[in-house]
């Protein structure tokens, strides 16, 4: 790699260890690996991430950062309550899509292998369950019951994108977005009235 800023360098570190991480998964991933993606020698990466680990960690932060701020974004463009809940799933299904590799970073095996590594994944979770909750409506329904709903469908976001990614019959994200919406628009809005037990 040619001499580089060292605020370039890092960022083609990431670049590289993204790509070996999304590939080998955490615990089969070497500094040595890294390193050879990145086209420098294993000095130069320890230079900037001390430890396989430290670097994990960044690659987590960094990819939550940007997640919650797709999300987070796409929930503040909407014009109603509806709209929130389709662009909000319209922007996960999407980062699923654009980046499925920083995808299966945040939720593969390497996250359950590290108290901090599942800390930053938990923190994501709550942030955006956290925006969730504050758009359902259901009347009489407590601070806590909407936010036990809100990581309900934190979850139904990510179970779905992580079969949506692997599934052979591959559904457009048009129509990912519109299923899931409905689905998560009418428990929003509570039951009707007088809908039987």
């Amino acid at each position: 790699m040619p001499r580089l800023p060292a605020a370039q360098r890092k960022a083609a570190l990431v670049d590289a260890a993204m790509a070996v991480f999304s590939a080998e998964g955490y615990q089969a991933s070497t500094m040595d690996a890294v390193a050879a993606e990145a086209g420098v020698t294993k000095p130069v990466l320890y230079q900037h991430f001390p430890s396989k680990r430290e670097l994990f960690l960044h690659l987590l932060s960094d990819v939550a950062d940007r997640m919650r701020s797709v999300v987070v974004e796409a929930l503040s463009d909407a014009a109603s309550p509806h709209q929130q809940v389709q662009f909000g799933f319209r922007a996960y299904f999407d980062f699923v899509s654009s980046y499925p590799d920083q995808f299966r970073l945040l939720f593969g095996e390497g996250v359950r292998s590290d108290e901090a590594f599942s800390r930053e994944v938990q923190q994501l979770e709550r942030e955006i369950a956290a925006v969730i909750a504050e758009l359902i409506t259901i009347e009489g329904a407590s601070p806590n019951a909407r936010l036990t709903l809100a990581h309900g469908l934190v979850g139904l976001a990510e179970a779905t994108g992580r079969h949506w990614a692997l599934a052979t019959d591959h559904l457009d994200l048009d129509t990912i977005t519109e299923l899931v919406t409905e689905l998560a628009w009418r428990g929003l809005r509570g039951r009707p009235e007088g809908l039987n037990d």
